[in-house]
């Protein structure tokens, strides 16, 4: 019966087809009496793949690029300051007086005062600034020449004017006295004297005399000027800190020279 099957296949069906066609399966044998028919053979479990998991990061290296990627934040925004003030400079009239084409009547005058007093302020911040920068460098100076430092009337006022930087500003002003004390010294003392010293006059200066110098100048009291610079940090990192006080007097300039926010403006001031 199977060779007849064959044939009629060979014959019916062309023989370019022959392979793609459907063979007929060979009957199971007959099991034999008195024998077990022979078990399928169990699948085989299939080997699992190892796969190895990278370690995470450690607390120290997440620190790191924390501080390292602020670090950078703070140089790309400090980038478009001489731009910004170079625009405020030249355009300012231009803005100022197209402004107050605006308005008319008592709002124009109003607006006059307040962008008057934010002038002011912005005078004020920057001479305080510059006054504390001073008074640190003659600080920083006197503690460099007392060990003998290299170059310590050049030192001294880097570091000093360094220390005002927000947020970075006590790792930069290590950096002139560390490279001045590299030839010259290899004791871990006198690297532990200057870190020590740089780093008490940076929390010093600003936590006490930043909030006197440049809140008197702008007119803000040390409490409000102490709880902007938290506030504003806290919000905004570096660049709340730097802004903090221009972004607090502004407010205050603009409460003392607006109907109704007076008792504002007397509350934030000294």
């Amino acid at each position: 019966m199977e060779v007849i099957e064959r044939n009629v296949y060979r014959t019916l069906i062309p023989r370019r087809f022959q392979d793609d066609a459907f063979v007929p399966a060979a009957p199971n044998p007959a099991p034999v009496r008195g024998k077990r028919a022979p078990e399928p053979p169990l699948p085989q479990p299939q080997q699992v793949q190892e796969v190895r998991i990278r370690p995470e990061s450690t607390a120290f290296l997440s620190s790191l690029y924390t501080y390292v990627s602020g670090f950078y934040d703070v140089l790309l925004m400090a980038s478009f300051v001489p731009f910004l003030v170079y625009f405020i400079l030249s355009w300012g009239d231009h803005l100022r007086s197209r402004l107050l084409v605006t308005l008319e009547g008592e709002p124009r005058y109003m607006v006059m005062r307040a962008l008057d007093g934010v002038g002011s302020m912005v005078r004020a911040y920057v001479i305080g600034n510059f006054l504390l920068g001073v008074l640190l460098s003659v600080v920083s100076m006197i503690l460099f020449a007392t060990v003998s430092l290299p170059y310590w009337p050049l030192v001294g006022p880097m570091s000093g004017f360094l220390s005002l930087v927000p947020y970075i500003g006590l790792p930069l002003a290590l950096i002139p006295p560390m490279i001045a004390v590299l030839p010259v010294s290899s004791e871990p003392t006198m690297y532990l004297y200057l870190g020590v010293s740089v780093a008490l006059l940076h929390l010093f200066a600003l936590n006490l005399l930043y909030p006197k110098f440049v809140g008197s100048r702008v007119h803000l009291n040390p409490l409000v000027v102490t709880l902007a610079l938290m506030l504003w940090g806290m919000l905004w990192g570096g660049i709340g800190l730097l802004l903090a006080i221009p972004i607090t007097a502004g407010i205050k300039a603009i409460c003392d020279n607006v109907a109704g926010l007076e008792p504002y403006g007397r509350l934030l001031g000294d």
